[in-house]
């Protein structure tokens, strides 16, 4: 990330950023889920990866997708082609750390812990990482240009049905 920077720019880049989080995790936490990818701009790059991964700059992920079309397509195989234990997230976020706010765009970096609860009601950690977003300014709020969710563990349930 950028240098950090404070002030004014910086503040409203907060507050847009935290509504804009906070709207995100309750579309995946409680949905619709066809909403998620309106979350992102049309250009988006989304992917799930390890921190080993990314401190190693491999290109790969464990979800990956460089338009809105292919979320749009995640959702669709999800509602209609999958078949997965009936589950549900509940996000905890912390504050992110906005960084490098220009004219439009601002990088933050966002802490988070998913936990999953599946059919029999148990609750149990499921990922635990951090957010590394650009964000983009429109006539709506503010956009995910690029969302790259770096998992702590290198240990990833194979049942990564829903997005983080």
């Amino acid at each position: 990330m950028t240098k950090t920077v404070t002030g004014g720019l910086a503040m409203d880049w907060l507050s847009e950023i935290l509504q804009a989080q906070a709207r995100y995790a309750r579309c995946l936490d409680d949905g619709p889920l066809e909403a998620w990818p309106d979350f992102f701009t049309e250009d988006c790059f989304y992917k799930i990866t390890t921190a080993d991964n990314h401190r190693r700059g491999l290109e790969a992920g464990l979800i990956w997708a460089d338009n809105r079309r292919m979320l749009q397509d995640r959702v669709s195989a999800l509602r209609h082609a999958n078949i997965y234990e009936r589950q549900s997230y509940r996000h905890v976020l912390g504050l992110p750390l906005v960084a490098g706010p220009a004219e439009g765009e601002a990088e933050s970096e966002t802490p988070f812990v998913a936990l999953r609860i599946v059919r029999d009601g148990a609750t149990e950690v499921f990922a635990s990482g951090r957010y590394l977003d650009h964000w983009r300014r429109d006539g709506e709020g503010v956009r995910l240009a690029q969302r790259i969710v770096v998992c702590d563990s290198s240990r990833i349930d194979t049942l990564l049905a829903l997005p983080l």
